[in-house]
């Protein structure tokens, strides 16, 4: 067997670990244990894997961050009570309160990350509708990941995977990115919230929520929050329109909320540390270096070969065979390890913007597709897992098809034809 057939066949294995998490083990066990694999059998060597785990410094700073202020805000209750106004606000319709959790998930997607939107919001999400005496919480639950990856390409600051995509100074300013992603970001939001309408109709009709819920008062530190980050959003965006990295920012960001508000609330690091989900970071280095290993195959070069000579001779089809490629292979080996691949196919190919659009919307939308499509969608199992509910594979893989296939589909067609 050769050595380029081992290295795909340990990608290969350590992508179903992740997806199927054998023995219960977390998803950051497999990736490690794939990369570990690759040095221990010279597949990959020391100092390649480290290049590898180097290349997502941005990503881990910005993660980092995200996940420091989106805790201390819900420690804070900051989400709690956004998600109290919103049961408040539904009059005890079911579909009401669907909308307006629509409504706050698209709003912490598009400021906060798509991470923060799985992290965060999916517990508020649950205790309001646990307050509401909602029979079945999943219709909204299932909001907080799909408008996760459905809103994640309407800013650079909304999905960590856009960072990887346009690193190495490579991200377009502000203003040409609206006007590239504006338009495919709303049919990618419309669409998703029909589709997923549609599947949850027959609930969302049955339910009915009490009318005396009480609406959740905002603490000192939930406000203070409330305008960090305020603050913190406006300082990405800046940072954005002025084509600088996004990673320090946050990490930073997150540092400095820790400082100014536990001081006031008089209270201790300790558990706003512990409540953030580590795992995630060695998760995402250990992908990273499982693609360092698949790029020393020749992947890249062959990927930007076919990109090149598609761009010179079909370019509306090539942009819409990346992207639904870009879709379909991030469920397989996650979203972050494939916007790496691809990112970096795209660079090397210097393909016209729209074909490296595509690519971003098909890593963006198409985890949708599967629960470990994203590291969002990750995220949101494990905050379901902490509330005692379990959703299948395959049950999410055939509510992700009705879901996400046409608004992918629609949001490619948006970006091609405007």
């Amino acid at each position: 067997m050769s050595l380029m057939a081992i290295t795909w066949g340990i990608a290969s294995l350590t992508a179903l670990g992740v997806i199927t998490r054998p023995f219960a083990w977390p998803e950051a066990i497999w990736a490690v244990l794939g990369a570990l694999l690759l040095v221990v059998f010279g597949l990959i060597g020391p100092w390649d894997a480290w290049a590898g785990i180097a290349k997502g410094l941005d990503v881990y700073l910005f993660l980092t961050g995200m996940m420091l202020l989106s805790e201390l805000a819900r420690r804070q209750g900051l989400f709690a009570w956004l998600a109290s106004l919103a049961t408040v606000h539904a009059k005890g319709s079911a579909l009401r309160l669907f909308c307006l959790t629509y409504a706050v998930g698209i709003l912490v997607t598009v400021f906060l990350s798509n991470d923060a939107t799985a992290v965060v919001l999916t517990p508020a999400v649950y205790a309001a509708c646990k307050a509401a005496r909602v029979k079945d919480p999943m219709p909204c639950l299932l909001i907080c990941a799909f408008i996760a990856n459905a809103a994640s390409f309407v800013l650079p600051i909304s999905n960590p995977a856009n960072l990887v995509i346009f690193g190495g100074g490579t991200m377009p300013p502000l203003g040409q990115w609206l006007a590239t992603f504006g338009l495919p970001s709303v049919a990618a939001i419309v669409v998703t919230f029909l589709a997923l309408y549609w599947t949850q109709r027959r609930v969302l009709r049955e339910d009915r929520l009490a009318l005396d819920v009480e609406s959740v008062t905002l603490s000192r530190g939930g406000r203070i929050m409330g305008f960090f980050l305020a603050g913190t959003a406006v300082l990405l965006v800046g940072a954005s329109a002025l084509h600088l990295d996004l990673g320090l920012p946050t990490f930073l960001a997150g540092c400095l909320a820790i400082l100014i508000v536990l001081p006031v609330t008089r209270e201790s690091p300790v558990e706003t540390l512990k409540g953030v989900s580590w795992s995630v970071l060695p998760l995402v280095a250990g992908l990273f270096v499982i693609v360092e290993a698949l790029n020393s195959t020749g992947l890249i070069e062959h990927l930007a070969r076919y990109l090149t000579e598609g761009a010179a001779s079909h370019l509306s089809q090539t942009a819409a065979i990346a992207g639904l490629a870009a879709a379909f292979t991030a469920n397989l080996v996650n979203n972050l390890p494939a916007g790496l691949v691809a990112g970096s196919a795209v660079e090397l190919a210097q393909v016209p913007d729209k074909i490296a659009a595509a690519v971003l919307i098909g890593i963006d939308l198409g985890p949708n597709l599967s629960i470990t499509g994203s590291l969002a969608t990750i995220l949101w199992l494990t905050a379901l897992r902490r509330e005692g509910l379990r959703i299948g594979a395959w049950t999410f893989l055939r509510l992700g098809t009705v879901v996400m296939v046409p608004a992918l589909i629609a949001s490619l067609a948006v970006l091609i034809l405007q």
